[in-house]
Parts: C-alpha cells; sequence; structure tokens
C-alpha cells in the first residue's frame, strides 16, 4: 500500500459522501473504487458524478469488494452501526461519520468488532485532523494560556426544519445533540478529556428530539466548559479558550477554522492562519490523509483521533441525553451506557 494509492470504498451517496468524495478526487495518492447505496440507481448517479467504476445497490456487496482498502461509512448516525459493523465483520477497514454512533454500547461494540477482525477503524471527527486546530491544541498543551479553567462551544443552524426532516425524526437519531452538539462537546474534551460531572438542560419537539440543548461540563481540576446547540437558531459557532494566563478565540466555523487569536497576558494577540496548502475550510482531506497515513503504517488506530476519545466522547452525549430525557426506537439501554457522573 505505501507505494500505491488507497483504493476507497464509500457507502451511502449523500451530501457528506459527496463532499468527501470530491476532496479524494483531488488526493493524487487516493483512489474511490467503489460505491454502495440501498438504491442502486442512488449508485450508479454517484459513480458517473466521481467516476468511479462500481456501483453497488447493497451495502453488503460493498463490503465483500476485496478490493477495497477502507470503507467511508457516510450514512446518518443511526444506520452507522449496521453499517460499520457490517464492513468490519467483512474485513475491511473503515472510516466512520460522526456522530459516531447512537449510544456508547453501540459505538463499544464497534470497536469490539474492529479488534476481533483486526481492522482500522476511526470516527471520522475532521476536527481534530485540520492543522490549525492540531495547532491550537498544542499552544493549550505547551501552556501557552496556562491552565485551562473554561471553555465555550457553539453550533447551531437557523432552521426551521419540518417534522418529516431527519433532524426531527427520532428512528433516525434526530435532533440538535447528534448533528451538532457533538463538535461543541468534541472540542471540549479534546483540551480537557472527558468531564467528571455533566448539567444539562433542552427544548424538545413535540417528537421527543432535542430542538436546542445547553449543557455544562465539569472537571475536579476546576474547569468548565459551556456548550450549546440548536436547530431552531443560527449562532454564532465559535469557540474559545481560557486559561489562568491568556486566552484562545476561534471564529465562525471553529470546527474547520482558517484562523484563531491567540491572547497572551501582557502581550499583543496572535493571529495564527491555515497555510495555502492546507485547502479551503470545508476540506475534508486533512481526515482521509490521516486514515492513509494510519493504513500506510499498519496502524489500527490513529492518534489524532483515538478509539478511546470516541468513546468518551459517546458517553458524554448519552449522559446528556439521559439529563434531558431524549430517547430513541429500541434506545432503552442508554440511562444504563451513560456513565455514572453526580447529578
Amino acid at each position: 500500500m505505501a507505494e500505491q494509492s488507497v483504493r476507497w470504498g464509500i457507502l451511502a451517496t449523500g451530501g457528506i459522501a459527496a463532499a468527501f468524495a470530491a476532496d479524494l478526487v483531488d488526493l493524487p495518492d487516493a483512489e474511490i473504487v467503489a460505491v454502495g447505496s440501498r438504491s442502486r440507481e442512488s449508485a450508479e448517479a454517484f459513480a458517473e458524478r466521481f467516476g468511479v467504476t462500481r456501483a453497488y445497490g447493497d451495502w453488503e456487496s460493498l463490503a465483500a469488494d476485496a478490493d477495497l482498502d477502507v470503507v467511508y461509512v457516510a450514512t446518518p448516525h443511526a444506520a452507522h452501526r449496521a453499517a460499520a459493523g457490517l464492513c468490519l465483520t467483512a474485513g475491511r477497514n473503515v472510516l466512520c461519520e460522526k456522530a459516531f454512533t447512537l449510544n456508547l454500547r453501540e459505538a463499544e461494540e464497534l470497536v469490539a468488532l474492529a479488534e476481533e477482525h483486526d481492522r482500522f477503524l476511526m470516527e471520522a471527527m475532521w476536527m481534530y485532523c485540520n492543522p490549525l486546530v492540531r495547532r491550537l491544541t498544542a499552544l493549550v498543551r505547551d501552556g501557552a494560556i496556562g491552565e485551562v479553567r473554561s471553555v465555550q462551544a457553539d453550533f447551531g443552524l437557523a432552521g426551521p426544519f419540518p417534522p418529516a426532516h431527519r433532524l426531527r425524526d427520532p428512528a433516525l437519531g434526530g435532533g440538535a445533540l447528534l448533528d451538532l452538539g457533538v463538535y461543541p462537546v468534541s472540542f471540549a474534551q479534546l483540551l480537557l478529556g472527558e468531564p467528571d460531572e455533566v448539567v444539562a438542560r433542552a427544548v424538545l419537539s413535540a417528537e421527543g428530539v432535542d430542538l436546542q440543548t445547553g449543557a455544562l461540563l465539569s472537571w475536579e481540576s476546576g474547569a468548565l466548559a459551556s456548550v450549546h446547540c440548536s436547530i431552531v437558531g443560527g449562532t454564532a459557532v465559535t469557540a474559545s479558550v481560557t486559561g489562568s494566563r491568556g486566552r484562545i478565540d476561534v471564529p465562525a466555523g471553529f470546527f474547520h477554522p482558517d484562523r484563531f487569536v491567540l491572547h497572551r497576558d501582557g502581550r499583543e494577540p496572535e493571529e495564527f492562519t491555515a497555510a495555502p496548502e492546507d485547502g479551503p475550510r470545508t476540506s475534508l482531506r486533512h481526515e482521509a490523509r490521516e486514515v492513509m497515513r494510519a493504513l500506510r503504517a499498519g496502524e489500527k488506530e490513529s492518534p489524532l483521533v483515538p478509539l478511546a476519545g470516541s468513546l468518551a466522547v459517546m458517553r458524554t452525549l448519552d449522559t446528556i441525553r439521559e439529563r434531558i430525557g431524549v430517547r430513541y426506537p429500541g434506545d432503552d439501554a442508554v440511562a444504563a451506557a451513560a456513565v455514572a457522573v453526580a447529578t
């Protein structure tokens, strides 16, 4: 694999699959070999659009394709367990969209399958692979702003989304938290690790999904994180990290930034900007490059997006859902799976 293109399969044909495919096409060491969908027509249209050789009208045929080095699972998160599990069991390496799964129990099952079949598995948390986010994280860990005291992050869309939309459908894991809130929670845990305590409140829809959710995460160190997500109001989509000796502000689009500003006590603000070669701010190519690097190195998980971190985020999301009373069909294990934190 070190001397040839990495051969990708893409499972599902929606918007995020198309965005990922467009970035793969621009990578000289990547090749999209096959696409799979529950609709043959959709698979064939996707294949024609991106010059893909093979189009399958079912997931099983894609998972069974031994010519694939890795499969990108791009379904809604309610189907991640089934789709990624099918691929892992068939011996495929997997990059799975976020939120990683519907709940912690499903995420643990995927990790167990990856270990059982000795396959690579990674959550597609592209934010963690972004060079500027990695630079921000390094500055924080090197003590540029002292000890982290607080993190703030938000992600809200104006909508309105009609009741028939997937974001309002409990069967599809609808609501703001798993679709949008995963970013603020993942940002906070990137910098502070898994919280020791979680408090959350939400406004629920008639269907029982969260229209907007606010959570306060706390750590024994004294650090706090305030995270918010919404599908009924467009927020600034910004983030800020405050430490004992300074602050870092990330402007709109904090999960794929093109700049951030470091404020250190007693110094002039410093602006850090994305390098020209890092591509547009919407680029998904950084996570694709990380997957290909890991595969060539023979790694079974990425140090940038470790599986333990993905499980920790799922524990927090489960706990928030338990606090706000959001449950999905067949999701009776959520309360038991949630981390045992104090109310």
